[in-house]
């Protein structure tokens, strides 16, 4: 029985959460029911990667909390409803937009939530690469790399500026092309179910396509602690942008633990959610190994997001 259902995690985990449960949010969306029905879908996603997360682990250490469950649950709360009120707010927000109201609205509904996935996965995965190269951005999305066990939660776990940065970039444009809310409010289940995805401490395989779907295969070496190493696979939903930018890293031989992850240049980085959300306007949240606040224009230039020069963590990686 243990057989069968290990199995069923490795490989039907990823289509429940992708045809599944997006399915179900592109059938109750295009049938115009409440909105209400976001919440439901999103409480099932989670219980489906909490226990796909615990019948087959990638990583049994990492289904046990550090100190970081209750920081976790706050960051996941603080995202979610920024998401979730975005997508509420998509009419007033319309309204203030300079539309141009050519969205494809003939188009079938499941086709419509395609072509907003993929726009978005463009505008999200452009800043995610800023915001490895610009010191500015660094502060914000450092919280998120702080990360030292590799689970479903840690795809909410942002500070709330740059998860609003990221959505502005992904979703502002569908807006000005005249996204209808209905779609938005897929696109909001769907990046929600994307980032259990692609954290998800399940050991779940999709075969060739993990070169192709940003999820927890490729997605590992982007959490990979050392300079240069982790800045790779930046997509949110596609891996089409790394490829097609030089960006695209993976080796089947590299296997992860919690000490290959987080930032080598930050290892005491703070651990509780309310410092996580000061850390940065601190001195101490610049990119660099000797941080300069006020913002020096070499903190708000491109650099390497975690400065400092390790020989180890090399072995098994290949380029891009």
């Amino acid at each position: 029985m243990g057989t069968l259902l290990a199995a069923a995690v490795r490989y039907g985990y990823a289509p429940v959460m992708l045809l599944g449960i997006n399915g179900a949010a592109i059938w109750l969306a295009g049938s115009g029911a409440s909105k209400a029905w976001m919440l439901g879908l999103l409480g099932a996603a989670i219980m489906v990667s909490f226990t796909a997360e615990r019948v087959l682990p990638y990583e049994p250490d990492w289904n046990r909390t550090a100190g970081d469950a209750g920081r976790d649950i706050a960051h996941s709360a603080v995202n979610e409803t920024l998401i979730l009120a975005t997508v509420a707010a998509i009419p007033a927000l319309a309204a203030l937009a300079p539309a141009f109201d050519i969205w494809p609205v003939q188009w079938p509904f499941a086709l419509q939530v395609l072509a907003a996935i993929l726009a978005a996965d463009a505008g999200i995965t452009l800043v995610h690469l800023a915001s490895h190269k610009i010191g500015l951005l660094w502060r914000f999305h450092a919280v998120h790399h702080s990360v030292k066990r590799f689970y479903g939660l840690n795809g909410l776990m942002k500070h709330p500026v740059h998860q609003t940065i990221e959505m502005t970039a992904g979703v502002v444009p569908l807006l000005i092309l005249g996204l209808p809310s209905s779609v938005a409010a897929v696109l909001a289940v769907a990046v929600a179910v994307q980032l259990m995805l692609q954290h998800s401490n399940a050991d779940y395989r999709v075969g060739p396509l993990k070169h192709v779907l940003a999820l927890n295969e490729g997605h590992r070496f982007h959490h990979l602690k050392w300079a240069g190493i982790g800045d790779v696979n930046f997509g949110l939903f596609t891996l089409v942008w790394d490829h097609l930018l030089g960006t695209y890293s993976y080796n089947h031989a590299r296997k992860f633990t919690s000490d290959q992850l987080g930032m080598a240049a930050k290892p005491n980085y703070p651990i509780a959610y309310l410092p996580q959300l000061a850390e940065p306007f601190r001195a101490s949240g610049a990119c660099q190994s000797e941080p300069d606040w006020p913002l020096s224009p070499s903190s708000l230039g491109l650099v390497s997001h975690r400065r400092v020069h390790q020989s180890d963590g090399l072995e098994g990686h290949e380029g891009p």
